[in-house]
C-alpha cells in the first residue's frame, strides 16, 4: 500500500481531525476560564438580534372617571443581523516529513502521520487561542469586535445604538488624596452600573487592569489603610501572588469592586495606565457563536469551535491541511462597559 492512500481512512476525516484540536492544552485564556461569555453553536452563517427599546417610567396624570385616559407610544424594536467571521491557518505535511513510515506498514504510517497532525494542530490551535482572546478582550476594553490588524470587524455601539460611557479618572496618582474619596468614587461606578442596568439582575462588578494601574492602586493610602488591622490585610499582601497561569498577576476586592491585574502578551492586552468595568452574572451579556465550517460534511450542522481538514496534494507529493474557527464574540448592552484611567 502506497502512503498517500492512508489519507483516505477514516483516521484523517474532518471528524477526526477536528476531535484532535479539540484534545489539545489551549493557551492560558482568562477571558474564557472566566466564562463571561456564554457559547452557542448554530448551524446557519448569521445571527439576528432584536432588541426591544421600552420607554422611561412615565409619571401617569390623573384623569376623570368615565373619561379619556392617558395614552403613550409603544416600546421600540429593532433587529441587527450580525454574519459570523471565518477565521483559517493553511498548513501542509510534505511527503519528506514522513517518508521513513513507508517500511513499516499503514498501522505506523498512520500514528507518524496523526503525530504530524497533532503537533501542527496545537500550534494552530494556540492561534485560535490567542484570537479568541483578543477578540474578548477588545470587546470588553472598546465594545469592538477587532481583527488582526486593527480594523473594526463590529462596532457594538453603532450596531445597537448606544452611547459609550465616559472615561472615569481615578486619580491614583494623587499624592495627597482626600479621605475617602477613592470609595465615593467606587460607590459612584456602583450606582452608575445600576442605573444602566436598570433593574437587570448582577452579582458584582469587575475590574481588569493595566500593570501601573493596579500597583498605584494597592499603594493607594486609603485601599491601604482600610486592610490594615483586618484580617483581610493578608488579601492585599497576596494581591500579587496569584498564579500567573490564570491570566492574572493578582486581584482582591475593595470597594464593592474585584481590582484584577491582567497578564496579557504580544497583541492581547490592557493598557498600563487604564482599566476596564464591566458587570458580572448579567444573563445574555456576553455571547460567543459558533457558526458551521464551510465543508460539504459539515453544511447544516452545528457550529464547533474548531474544525481540521486534510488532502492529497497533487501528484502525491504530501498532504495539505486546514484549520479553521467560524466565531462571533458580541456584547448585547456595550453601555455596561466602562473605561477608567489611573489619572
Amino acid at each position: 500500500m502506497s502512503i498517500m492512500n492512508i489519507f483516505t481512512q477514516d483516521a484523517f476525516s474532518v471528524m477526526r481531525l477536528t476531535d484532535a484540536l479539540r484534545e489539545i492544552s489551549y493557551v492560558p485564556s482568562l477571558i474564557g476560564q472566566m466564562n463571561l461569555f456564554q457559547t452557542v453553536s448554530i448551524d446557519t452563517l448569521d445571527i439576528a438580534i432584536e432588541k426591544d427599546k421600552a420607554q422611561n417610567g412615565i409619571l401617569i396624570q390623573a384623569s376623570p372617571r368615565g373619561g379619556p385616559g392617558q395614552t403613550f407610544g409603544k416600546g421600540k424594536r429593532s433587529m441587527r443581523t450580525l454574519r459570523i467571521p471565518h477565521f483559517q491557518v493553511d498548513d501542509a505535511i510534505n511527503a519528506d516529513e514522513v517518508q521513513q513510515v513507508r517500511a513499516f506498514g499503514e498501522e505506523v504510517a498512520v500514528e507518524r502521520l496523526q503525530a504530524k497532525i497533532a503537533e501542527r494542530a496545537a500550534e494552530a490551535s494556540q492561534f485560535f487561542a490567542l484570537t479568541e482572546e483578543y477578540h474578548r478582550i477588545n470587546i470588553l476594553k472598546a465594545g469592538k469586535l477587532m481583527d488582526a490588524d486593527g480594523s473594526v470587524l463590529f462596532d457594538y455601539f453603532t450596531e445597537f445604538g448606544e452611547t459609550p460611557a465616559a472615561e472615569l479618572d481615578f486619580d491614583l496618582d494623587n499624592a495627597t488624596p482626600a479621605e475617602g474619596v477613592f470609595r465615593k468614587k467606587c460607590a459612584g461606578v456602583i450606582r452608575q452600573m445600576a442605573s444602566i442596568l436598570d433593574g437587570i439582575p448582577y452579582t458584582g462588578i469587575m475590574a481588569l487592569c493595566g500593570d501601573t494601574f493596579f500597583d498605584d492602586l494597592i499603594a493607594h493610602k486609603e485601599v491601604r489603610d482600610t486592610y490594615k488591622g483586618y484580617a483581610d490585610a493578608a488579601n492585599l499582601r497576596g494581591a500579587y501572588i496569584n498564579s500567573g497561569a490564570s491570566g492574572l498577576h493578582g486581584a482582591f476586592d475593595f470597594g464593592g469592586i474585584t481590582w484584577a491585574n491582567y497578564r496579557g502578551g504580544g497583541s492581547v492586552g490592557i493598557d498600563t495606565n487604564k482599566c476596564h468595568l464591566f458587570p458580572m452574572g448579567v444573563p445574555g451579556l456576553f455571547r460567543t457563536v459558533y457558526g458551521p465550517a464551510d465543508y460539504i460534511e459539515t453544511v447544516n450542522t452545528p457550529g464547533q469551535r474548531l474544525y481540521g481538514k486534510q488532502w492529497e496534494m497533487q501528484n502525491g507529493k504530501g498532504v495539505n491541511l486546514e484549520f479553521q474557527m467560524n466565531a462571533l464574540h458580541y456584547c448585547t448592552r456595550p453601555r455596561v462597559l466602562i473605561p477608567g484611567k489611573r489619572t
